[in-house]
């Protein structure tokens, strides 16, 4: 096991990672509060990994919450199942909630623990290798709205992230692929020498070699930590992060959520950040092979929708978080490993690219 600490002005948790964690309950018990657990999970993993949970927690009054699961579920009306549950088992402001599970749950757990009770601990265990090298870390919590992705939610840091590489047997090769596409942009906004590593060793973590997996989780984590210290609640660097997600949440409101996978609209949107960004003239033609040959390794799409013409994505990216002051503000690249903020993109620009890009 490897263990990183994510070290705020006001607080400190764990990282943990390694494979077998779930059985260790000795790295949860000393994060729970009070004597009451609520696990909540989807339909997906809960028969894989609810009862291993469960077991190593028989000193607690338990209970769960069973979602389930999908993209689209990451809703208001799904938290409130969350909160019905904790009302209907009595559970106090002393409790504890756990999430089981992939970005979805992880961000809807955090946003019911942030609200219950006007805020209650929360301990994340992903099981997938988005959440594990994303969601899970920095406290971003929230639902989708039918307009927007992530537009409802709160900051809530958990007690301690469990990231048991064990679990990542089971994952489907699409959510693995979709995985990669953050573990990738770690390397374009910040870490040239990580990029480089991944291109020579992409093939072993699509084939879950376990040492080239955790290094990946590590550095990832490490990296996104060290982010989020300097600047928790994104008023600045944190929006790094966020390259191409600008695209690729437009993608996934257009299409249905689900329908591409958070990491697949990402993958595609990195590469349109990377053109608009050799565009500017900061990515020259070599780099810019590199965005797409580093995404289509990890088998992402190189593509846009072709149902999304250039009118609709503007509509989309327009509702984006990002935007200030009715300005396009976009993430994009000064040069393999360096992000940077664009607050005042032409829209035409934006639109010549969209028509040029390749769509499937």
């Amino acid at each position: 096991m490897q263990t990183l600490s994510v070290k705020l002005p006001e607080r400190h948790y764990p990282i943990h990672i390694g494979p077998g964690l779930l059985a260790r309950s000795d790295l949860l018990t000393p994060h729970i509060a009070g004597r009451q657990v609520m696990i909540v999970t989807n339909e997906a993993v809960a028969p894989h990994y609810l009862e291993r949970l469960k077991a190593g927690l028989t000193d607690y009054t338990v209970a769960e919450v069973i979602l389930p699961d999908g993209e689209a579920t990451k809703t208001l009306a799904s938290v409130e199942r969350i909160w019905d549950a904790l009302l209907a088992h009595g559970f106090n402001r002393r409790c504890t909630l756990i999430a089981l599970g992939g970005g979805v749950i992880g961000d809807m757990t955090g946003f019911a623990a942030a609200c219950y009770q006007r805020g209650v601990a929360f301990i994340q265990v992903p099981t997938t290798l988005l959440s594990q090298v994303d969601s899970s870390v920095g406290g971003k919590t929230g639902v989708n709205h039918p307009r927007g992705k992530n537009m409802i939610g709160a900051f809530w840091q958990p007690k301690v992230v469990i990231n048991d590489t064990s679990v990542l047997a089971t994952l489907p090769d699409r959510e693995l692929s979709a995985g990669l596409a953050e573990v990738i942009k770690y390397g374009l906004i910040r870490d040239e020498a990580f990029l480089g590593w991944l291109e020579s060793n992409m093939a072993g973590l699509r084939a879950l070699d376990d040492e080239a997996l955790t290094y990946a989780i590590r550095r990832s984590c490490e990296i996104k930590a060290e982010v989020v210290v300097l600047d928790e609640t994104e008023q600045g660097i944190r929006a790094h992060l966020n390259l191409g997600h600008t695209f690729g949440h437009a993608i996934e409101a257009a299409m249905g959520y689900g329908n591409w996978l958070h990491g697949e609209a990402v993958g595609a949107g990195m590469v349109m950040a990377a053109t608009l960004s050799h565009h500017f003239g900061d990515l020259d033609e070599q780099a810019l092979h590199r965005v797409r040959d580093v995404i289509g390794q990890a088998g992402l799409p190189l593509h846009a929708p072709r149902e999304m013409n250039s009118a609709r994505f503007l509509e989309l990216m327009r509702l984006d978080k990002k935007m200030l002051d009715e300005r396009l503000r976009l993430v994009l690249l000064s040069a393999l490993g360096q992000a940077c903020i664009n607050d005042d993109v032409d829209p035409a620009t934006v639109i010549e690219l969209i028509d040029n890009f390749p769509r499937a």
